[in-house]
């Protein structure tokens, strides 16, 4: 939206015209992501968070390897969500000790791997202790652990809630003691803590409310650890704002709040690194999904805008990826050829894919500028759970490209 420039009707993509950049790629549909921007966000949030914690990249948010590799340069860490993701961020060149495996359905081969490669694995199951103390036997490494948490507490007001109550993250907290001492019986490396409540949350009051309850306690149990906490993680929850009335985050109170906690824990958790994991909040305002109009049809006196591209390759836009009331992304058109302008008459149009599902839907009855065959539709809010959370093998249409530009 406002990250990217129009000139003369035309979206800048890192300065770069959209229709050129099209050329470039060689196809459509396409997503695109800005170094720029997620340069950025990133120094933006260092500004605002107290220097003392450390910033941490959650790559199942966009874990095209460009992006994962260009991220491991401005973040302290990497937390990734399986063997897959554990080798694109190795690959990337991110520190082994600063990326952390969380997860709740672990396999054995995954483990022992995290424990050959050095990473720390967040355990959600005392399933997984045994088997990385024969991991660590065998390979003759001792297993990093830190134990996730499922709080007591929900993050409120968030999109996605991944704590409180039953859930698959996480050991309940009133098991974490028993846990602990299993893991010390077993020889395992403690570290610490994971605590993550929810996602998607434009609060900033109850993200600190959420935080300051987490520390809190991380500080009971770490009364149960086998060794004094290094890593205490307290999650993320940072959102973004996709749909009209949606206000961007307010980091301020956030920063004062973990400040305050950087303060406690200089005195009751000496060892402690502090740390932050934010997905979404990273990158997503930084990409956009581009799709070429294919065809222009008039039913009953709705316009249709057909493109290339569709819910196979942006599920989150079509509104089938965790919306209860489906909701526009923001969404704009662009020209398709050089000297050609979209005028500034508007008209209700929706933008659809090629798809033979009335699902398929990548814009509801927006007022658009008038568009031909040719010319671009563009979904702003793209650059996280995009194409790797969309269904791109349904149909047999083609897959999509990625670019880091």
């Amino acid at each position: 939206m406002d990250q990217f420039l129009v000139d003369r009707g035309e979206l800048q993509v890192a300065g770069m015209p959209l229709r050129l950049l099209a050329a470039r790629v060689g196809s459509t549909p396409f997503y695109a992501y800005s170094r720029q921007l997620l340069q950025a966000r990133v120094a933006q949030l260092r500004a605002a968070l107290p220097a003392a914690v450390k910033l941490h990249y959650a790559m199942k948010a966009n874990p095209m390897p460009a992006v994962v590799g260009f991220m491991a340069g401005l973040v302290d860490g990497i937390d990734v969500a399986s063997a897959g993701e554990l080798a694109v961020a190795l690959d990337a060149g991110a520190d082994p000790a600063e990326i952390s495996f969380a997860g709740p359905g672990k396999r054995d081969p995954e483990l022992v791997q995290a424990v050959a490669a050095g990473v720390l694995v967040n355990v959600e199951s005392m399933r997984e202790l045994p088997v990385l103390a024969r991991a660590s036997q065998a390979l003759g490494l001792p297993a990093r652990v830190a134990v996730r948490v499922n709080p007591d507490f929900e993050l409120k007001g968030s999109g996605m809630k991944m704590g409180g109550g039953p859930k698959q993250f996480g050991v309940d907290v009133e098991l974490v003691p028993e846990l602990l001492a299993f893991a010390a019986r077993e020889g395992l490396a403690f570290e610490g803590f994971h605590l993550y409540a929810g996602s998607q949350n434009l609060k900033a009051e109850s993200i600190c409310e959420a935080q300051a309850k987490s520390y809190e306690l991380a500080l009971r149990l770490a009364e149960h650890a086998p060794s004094p906490v290094q890593f205490l993680n307290l999650g993320g929850g940072f959102g973004i704002p996709y749909f009209p009335g949606e206000q961007a985050l307010d980091l301020a109170p956030i920063g004062a709040n973990l400040q305050a906690i950087c303060e406690r824990a200089t005195r009751e958790l000496p060892q402690a690194h502090i740390v932050i994991e934010l997905g979404r909040y990273l990158v997503g305002e930084a990409g956009v999904y581009v799709a070429r109009i294919t065809d222009r049809k008039v039913s009953r006196g709705q316009v249709y805008l057909v493109t290339d591209g569709g819910l196979h390759h942006h599920l989150s836009a079509s509104g089938n990826f965790g919306q209860v009331v489906r909701k526009n992304y923001p969404v704009t058109l662009s020209p398709g050829l050089a000297g050609r302008a979209l005028g500034v008459e508007l008209e209700s149009a929706s933008v659809v894919g090629p798809l033979c599902t009335p699902l398929d839907l990548l814009a509801d009855r927006m007022e658009l500028p008038v568009a031909q065959e040719g010319d671009f539709a563009v979904v702003f809010q793209s650059g996280a759970y995009g194409a790797s959370a969309s269904p791109q093998r349904f149909l047999g249409h083609p897959v999509c490209t990625e670019v880091l530009v």
